[in-house]
């Protein structure tokens, strides 16, 4: 496959090799799917006898608890499912005794169980985040390309659009998917992406196929509209059979605007799928893997549209998968599972708990002890790998790495390092609940090999083979950090809403990266001078390098004092203190008033 996306090979080979690359990325999603439903599909967690109140609001009550259903017939609603859907463990439990020899009560006990069904949500709410991305950076491998089909547009500009819209829709994200439900919400979502590709698109990139859209698209007038765009548009792509720059832009707007959906609810697919001991991991998943849609741009653009025939076919291509997964998604997605899968959401669902506005929750996080630093972390963490990947030519470059191939395969395997890197260190995290720890430590890597990117000892030269592996090191370093401390955030904030978390977390992430890209962009223009007057030991480096180096150096320093009760994990009888140093807290919320020594226990 490498040397089919060569570029001195045929645009066919290439062709055929992009379209091999999407469906090699399908088959492993597909194949983890099936090796996890195969491994645990009985998978559960137990845990002590906890009454239910069931007169509230959640979103698990479209799937069981259609009504508010009082206490005694809780049990027969259950077992009016289908029979692999039905609860069995809901029974009664009389004469349960607290460790404090409180009075005893008669209640219906609930465990948390997990359904192979969460897999399938994962991976197509992973693939929607891959093409969303995908999307975003499509023109970023070969903008001279696009540029010489729409002139005077840049595919800049194109992408500031995107990233812009982007961070405009994440403040409705929250209240759309409280109203609606996660499944309307993404299912929605990626209809609005699909209408966005295929306006992208149009349908001439059918144009070689004998007997295939074209005529219908000719007789039903459609080709002709997408093709001359909106009603005189000032700017007409070169090429006849590409559509107009509005068209262009419109769509681009639409998947700019579905994006935050993909992005912003992984914590919230975690919490609501998955155990407590995968939510890290799936958190990861989900977040990075929007990463391999980047790494899918550079590779696949780079190699198809290289000319305005290409670039119509490349927007082709995009159309048709994306609506292929989206298909799937109108199909197979669901909404929440038929009871939940951990003791905390257990508890949210039995407090009654009713998520605020988005504004309101953002007001009630800010105002939560601990709120604050998986917030940095996060911010500084996208920061870093959407610099580092936008300057991925100027910084193999100057490492000594020229072919324009080459550097396109360095970036991919930075974007792989991203989620592999999260997928390693959050089932880490997902065992020992070690957010602090390990933030500190992948920041403090993130520091260390940030710097081989930017310096050069005079008296070695430059070392291509070194800047490479710094690049995959950052990659595994700095990737984790954005879902661990989503999970950290969600976990401080317990039990407020996990998308109003992650949707805050990505508006400022994508706010300080907008601010800090023309700031590192000129700052790659300075060369600092280190010992000079030593031929031995004199070296060189780039600002770019030292400011990154400095934003990683400052968050280190203030995440350590990170020190706030992790309430969820009390909730799940985790203990929930800082990686054992204590917050002094016996309680994980006077909110749902349960103390962290009830007895307890999770087992997968």
């Amino acid at each position: 496959m490498i040397v089919l996306l060569s570029k001195n090979t045929s645009m066919n080979n290439r062709r055929i090799a992009a379209t091999l690359l999407l469906c090699l990325v399908l088959l492993v999603c597909s194949s983890t799917t099936t090796t996890a439903f195969q491994s645990s599909p009985k998978s559960r967690t137990k845990v002590a006898s906890i009454s239910i109140t069931t007169n509230h609001h959640h979103q698990y009550n479209h799937q069981y608890l259609k009504k508010k259903i009082p206490t005694r017939t809780f049990q027969t609603t259950i077992e009016e499912q289908k029979p692999q859907q039905r609860s069995s463990l809901v029974q009664l439990n009389a004469n349960s005794n607290n460790n404090n020899g409180e009075s005893t009560s008669t209640s219906p006990t609930m465990e948390p169980q997990v359904y192979p069904q969460r897999w399938t949500q994962l991976a197509y709410l992973s693939l929607l985040a891959l093409l969303s991305d995908w999307i975003c950076f499509s023109v970023a491998a070969s903008p001279s390309t696009f540029e010489s089909a729409f002139a005077g547009h840049s595919a800049a500009n194109l992408i500031d659009i995107f990233l812009f819209t982007n961070v405009a829709s994440c403040f409705f994200v929250t209240d759309i998917v409280q109203k609606f439900g996660l499944q309307r919400a993404i299912q929605g979502a990626s209809l609005v992406m699909t209408v966005g590709c295929w306006c992208r698109s149009g349908f001439g990139f059918v144009h070689d196929w004998d007997g295939g859209l074209v005529p219908v698209a000719q007789a039903l007038g459609i080709n002709d509209y997408v093709t001359g765009g909106l009603a005189a548009p000032p700017t007409i792509a070169q090429d006849g059979s590409l559509v107009s720059y509005w068209l262009i832009l419109v769509g681009t707007i639409l998947v700019g605007a579905a994006q935050p959906f993909f992005q912003c609810t992984p914590p919230m697919l975690s919490a609501t799928w998955f155990a407590s001991n995968e939510r890290a991991t799936s958190t990861a998943v989900a977040l990075n893997f929007n990463q391999i849609g980047i790494a899918t741009a550079f590779l696949v653009g780079g190699s198809m549209a290289t000319s305005p025939g290409g670039l119509e076919d490349y927007f082709g291509l995009i159309a048709c998968l994306c609506s292929v997964v989206t298909l799937g998604t109108l199909l197979q997605f669901q909404n929440a599972p038929p009871s939940p899968p951990s003791t905390s959401e257990i508890e949210k669902l039995q407090s009654g708990h009713v998520e605020p506005p988005f504004l309101e929750s953002v007001q009630k996080f800010f105002k939560t002890p601990g709120f604050i630093f998986p917030l940095l972390a996060f911010v500084c963490s996208i920061s870093i790998t959407n610099i580092v990947g936008a300057f991925i030519d100027e910084v193999m470059t100057r490492g000594g790495i020229t072919d324009q191939f080459q550097i396109d395969l360095a970036g991919a395997g930075f974007e792989l390092a991203i989620l592999l890197g999260g997928i390693v260190i959050g089932g880490y995290v997902d065992k020992t609940k070690e957010y602090k720890k390990v933030t500190l430590a992948c920041i403090a890597a993130t520091a260390a090999l940030v710097i081989p990117l930017g310096l050069t000892e005079h008296a070695v030269g430059q070392e291509p083979l070194l800047l490479l592996l710094a690049l995959l090191g950052l990659g595994m370093a700095a990737g984790p950090v954005q879902p661990i401390n989503a999970e950290l955030a969600v976990d401080v904030t317990y039990p407020g809403d996990e998308t109003a978390v992650e949707s805050v977390q990505q508006i400022g992430g994508n706010l300080i990266s907008a601010l800090l890209v023309p700031v590192a962009e000129y700052a790659a223009s300075q060369d600092y001078q280190i010992l000079p007057q030593s031929p031995e030991l004199a070296s060189d480096i780039r600002g770019d390098v030292v400011l990154l180096t400095v934003l990683a150096g400052l968050t280190l320093l203030v995440f350590s004092f990170f020190d706030a009760p992790l309430r969820r994990t009390l909730a799940e009888g985790g203990g929930g203190e800082v990686n054992g140093e204590g917050s002094g807290d016996d309680t994980f919320s006077t909110t749902m008033g349960i103390s962290k020594k009830k007895e307890l226990v999770s087992k997968e």
